[in-house]
């Protein structure tokens, strides 16, 4: 999900908590099997910690309790 968030930020400037990058995440997970095939995923839900986004946006991928 961190992963995700990242990629999010970084190429659209938009900002994704977890539940809202899950989408893109699994895409990414699967993205040989992907490769060549228009997709299409949702991006919903911004309501992420300024903290924890930080550590996100640092490389980290923070535990979750």
């Amino acid at each position: 999900m961190a992963s995700a968030m990242r990629v999010f930020y970084r190429t659209t400037h938009n900002v994704a908590e977890g539940a809202g990058a899950a989408p893109l995440a699994a895409l990414l997970q699967e993205r040989n099997a992907m490769r060549g095939k228009r997709t299409g995923i949702i991006l919903s839900g911004a309501n992420v910690d300024a903290d924890l986004f930080r550590m996100v946006l640092a490389g980290e991928t923070p535990r979750v309790a």
